[in-house]
């Protein structure tokens, strides 16, 4: 069930890179950003929103470990971090903000609690 359940959240993370990665456009819109006087900030979304998620998916699938999914975890408590931190300083919309970083905490938390052992593989 472990392997089937880290497969879905690879998964996800490929798909939620697929909207950044080949809709910049769209992915700025639900992310409430806008551009500027150039189209920088589009490359930015294709490339950390969007490249970065669809490649440490696909890896997490190719290899298969339970320390790259370990990792995974890791990877997104960051980015809950973040956006915990930026409800505290910046006011997003409260709302919005809390739905993404709820499924952040909990990408986070099952990852790195399903693949713990890896942990301590790591350590050693």
């Amino acid at each position: 069930m472990k392997s089937f359940l880290n497969i879905i959240a690879a998964l996800l993370t490929v798909g939620f890179g697929l909207f950044g990665f080949l809709n910049p456009s769209f992915t700025t819109t639900v992310l409430d950003l806008a551009p500027t006087n150039s189209n920088m900030g589009l490359s930015e979304i294709r490339a950390s929103v969007g490249g970065l998620f669809v490649i440490t998916g696909l890896f997490a699938l190719w290899v298969g470990s339970s320390s790259v999914y370990f990792m995974l975890g890791i990877i997104y408590s960051g980015i809950a971090l973040g956006r915990f931190v930026s409800i505290l300083f910046d006011n997003p919309p409260l709302q919005k903000a809390l739905l993404y970083g709820g499924v952040e905490i909990v990408m986070a938390a099952f990852l790195i609690f399903a693949n713990k052992q890896a942990w301590s593989k790591l350590k050693s």
